[in-house]
């Protein structure tokens, strides 16, 4: 940890360990701080053993939300990774790279075409190593190895995809090739049967080059200015505080810790930092706001056939299917359970698909709040077919809770809190049951369980997907690019405005919501921001 660094970068995540290996492969020196533990642990690298992590407080932030009136006054979970890798270390592992017109959106807010689709795509297959080889659409031979969920997908698999046809959905081989709506199978960041995360893909290859060094359970606390130029940052390591110096300082901690630590570095609403004691170094109004994200529900269904609840809920079956992963690396555990998914239009008026699907040859009830935190297989063969909405109009907003930065922030979800959004996801969940009215899929379907067929008007149908909507863990733009000074906190550059010194990398600088998964495109804002920072 000896020397002087060219960059310090405050998060391991998605977007910070792509970073810090491009800003290493261009010679400059990186320092890491993490304020998770490493991710060398057996069930981060074993692909289904996210369901482990889900509610580990050991590699897992574990946010709650303030109630939620849009969620019936819940307070909704927020599982972040506190990991080595980030969040990349314990999703699910879906790799979408939304749609292109997304990115047409994001030249269009930041007034840059770095940030537009063309510049999007060659990154994307510069950055993929993909299984299914390489075109116009995919890469191959980048550091990242993608494979298709196809070949391990659960025989339920293909029913659904044909149900959905029946249900006037058309199958679609790649969702991240010339046209992402239709139904099939999803691409997975995973290779030789383990996770990859960015830790294994980028960060540790890095590491290597001696250019980047790594300290863990290392909790930035503030960063550090001389006047308004930001000249390091301030982190509790084994009890004390440190300090560590470098030329420029890059916050890649995500959309809801990124926007905290602005905020108690004097970055933020003037009067809500006066209100929690911060001297106010500069008045930035949109530090925590504009946050975004997808919400989620799935339908349950109880199955005529068996489904992976029958091999992964009794002892004996967790014991094979334990034993085949040690041996072979194969199996159930080592995919994704989103085998299937797709995206669809609730309104054929619409461009571009606003609904996503995802299949589980599995279910289990999610626990709300005070509920016991695990996640179990249902004692039955069960099915889930669930859905997200893809550009949500809902805005809320993160809030210092104190000015200790070990206190979590307020998350201020607002779900559900315009019509649009309401009426969406109404048309939605009426599409679901559509889909699970098709042959073949209805054939080995024995009843509708969550929500159940007693729930049918609109009224009904809407207060079941507010007591049983959430998040689907994509919380984007609360430090947001954008060329408008007035509605942004970085500019194109990334360069935090108001100030000198100081960028942002992460989804919280995405300028609008991605359509789709976004550990893809967070993973792209690392390897696109390395170009606009080493651009000066």
């Amino acid at each position: 940890m000896d020397g002087t660094f060219d960059y310090v970068i405050v998060g391991s995540g998605s977007s910070g360990s792509v970073l810090a290996a491009r800003l290493a492969d261009a010679g400059r020196r990186v320092l890491v701080l993490e304020a998770g533990v490493s991710d060398r642990r057996f069930y981060v690298h074993m692909p289904l053993g996210y369901g482990k992590l889900f509610y580990d407080p050991a590699v897992n932030w574990g946010y709650r939300t303030e109630p939620d009136p849009g969620l019936n006054n819940q307070r909704d979970y927020w599982p972040r990774g506190k990991v080595v890798g980030g969040s990349s270390s314990i999703n699910a592992m879906v790799w979408i790279r939304g749609h292109s017109s997304d990115y047409d959106d994001w030249q269009a807010a930041t007034g840059s075409s770095a940030w537009g689709w063309e510049a999007a795509r060659a990154a994307y297959c510069a950055i993929e190593d993909n299984a299914d080889g390489a075109d116009h659409w995919r890469g191959q031979g980048g550091p990242l190895s993608i494979r298709s969920s196809r070949d391990a997908a659960h025989p339920l698999v293909a029913p659904y995809i044909a149900a959905c046809e029946a249900a006037g959905l058309p199958h679609n081989a790649d969702f991240n090739g010339e046209s992402q709506e239709g139904s099939g199978t999803y691409q997975l960041t995973i290779k030789d049967g383990r996770r990859n995360s960015v830790a294994r893909a980028f960060l540790r290859p890095a590491l290597k080059s001696g250019r980047v060094a790594l300290r863990t359970k290392a909790q930035v606390t503030r960063v550090m200015f001389e006047g308004k130029r930001a000249v390091g940052v301030e982190y509790r390591w084994k009890g004390a505080l440190h300090q560590a110096r470098a030329g420029e300082v890059i916050l890649s901690g995500g959309a809801i810790n990124t926007p905290q630590l602005l905020m108690l570095s004097g970055i933020g609403p003037a009067a809500d930092l006066r209100a929690q004691g911060i001297a106010v170094l500069h008045d930035q109004p949109n530090a925590g706001a504009h946050l975004n994200d997808h919400q989620g529900i799935n339908y349950t269904y109880r199955m005529t056939v068996p489904t992976m609840n029958d091999i992964l809920r009794p002892w004996w079956g967790k014991a094979l299917v334990g034993m085949r992963y040690l041996l072979t690396r194969g199996g159930p555990l080592s995919v994704s359970i989103n085998h299937g998914g797709g995206f669809f239009r609730t309104d054929p008026s619409l461009v571009r698909p606003n609904m996503q699907l995802y299949f589980q040859a599995f279910s289990t009830l999610m626990p709300r709040e005070g509920e016991r935190p695990i996640l179990s297989p249902d004692p039955f063969p069960g099915l889930s077919i669930g859905l997200s909405n893809c550009r949500p109009t809902s805005r809320g907003r993160i809030e210092l809770a104190s000015s200790d930065p070990f206190a979590a922030p307020r998350i201020i979800a607002n779900a559900f809190s315009t019509e649009q959004d309401v009426a969406e996801m109404l048309a939605a969940v009426k599409f679901i049951r559509h889909i699970a009215a098709q042959k073949p899929i209805a054939d080995l379907i024995a009843e509708e369980l969550r929500p159940g067929p007693q729930i049918t008007s609109d009224a009904a149908l809407i207060d079941d997907f507010r007591q049983r909507s959430g998040t689907v863990y994509h919380p984007s733009c609360t430090a947001r690019m954008g060329a408008d000074p007035a509605t942004s906190v970085v500019d194109a550059d990334l360069k935090v405005r108001g100030v000198e010194g100081l960028r942002v990398c992460d989804a919280s600088a995405f300028p609008t919501l991605i359509g789709g998964n976004t550990n893809a495109p967070a993973i792209l804002m690392g390897w696109l921001g390395a170009e606009r920072i080493l651009a000066g």
